[in-house]
């Protein structure tokens, strides 16, 4: 089994961006988790909508997208790590913080969940010509120490946006100051001057009492006038949606 696994996520890895219109058959139930740090675990629900059957690995990693089981320092314990899930069955996964890594105590931590499904091998006899690939879902986690100020649905509302020089050197970008301990995670930001709007389909997280520069394309030249309507998310993936000024 082992030997599969490694070769499953090598080529999930390598492939990822040619799955085109397909998609997994295990699925995650929500779209972010939220672990309190004054529990000692919580739990994630993956559910198998095919009627196949599927192998299942999943990690954590801290950031880097590029990360395969075993590598990336966690302080989190994932039961079971690999498992198969038969059709139309769901499983809970238990997120348990091991305490290894002492973490700030004043804001947010995120973390991301990766959940590799790898479909049974194909019936060489009858399925010749069929092409397999493993696919993987990778949601955040964020974990929250108790008794923080405030609340992550206020925290948009708090936000400090300012024009600055894009990255690339060509046109203009949004810098967002957070004051406040809650990641703020965007699915659009638009900047808006009466007619005129620039428009930012890919979103953006802004970390707590941090700075983030999002990009806006095609964004030469807003006038200082102009406002931001954006769109974030909570914690149950719904929509927060507002309008902000910017500030000189």
């Amino acid at each position: 089994m082992k030997s599969f696994v490694q070769t499953a996520i090598a080529a999930s890895f390598a492939g990822m961006c040619l799955i085109g219109d397909a998609h997994a058959s295990v699925t995650i139930g929500g779209t972010r988790v939220i672990y309190p740090l004054d529990q000692r675990e919580v739990t994630v629900k993956l559910e198998n909508d095919s009627k196949n059957p599927s192998l299942v690995q999943v990690w954590m990693d801290d950031g880097n997208a590029d990360s395969k089981p075993g590598e990336a320092k966690v302080p989190f314990v994932i039961t079971p790590p690999i498992f198969r899930m038969d059709p139309r069955k769901t499983q809970m996964l238990r997120v348990i913080f091991s305490g290894d890594t002492a973490l700030p105590q004043d804001r947010e931590s995120v973390y991301w969940l990766n959940v590799l499904d790898i479909p049974p091998k194909a019936d060489q006899k009858t399925d010749t010509n069929s092409l397999q690939f493993a696919f993987r879902t990778r949601i955040k986690v964020f974990v929250r120490p108790p008794k923080l100020p405030g609340s992550p649905d206020e925290a948009p509302r708090q936000l400090e946006w300012k024009l600055v020089p894009a990255p690339q050197g060509k046109g203009q970008a949004l810098s967002v100051s957070n004051p406040t301990p809650y990641f703020v995670s965007f699915s659009e930001i638009d900047v808006v001057n009466g007619s005129q709007t620039w428009r930012n389909e890919t979103g953006g997280m802004v970390p707590p009492r941090g700075t983030a520069v999002i990009v806006v394309p095609k964004m030469d030249a807003a006038p200082a006038s102009a406002t931001v309507r954006y769109t974030a998310i909570n914690d149950y993936g719904g929509a927060l949606t507002g309008d902000a000024q910017l500030h000189h």
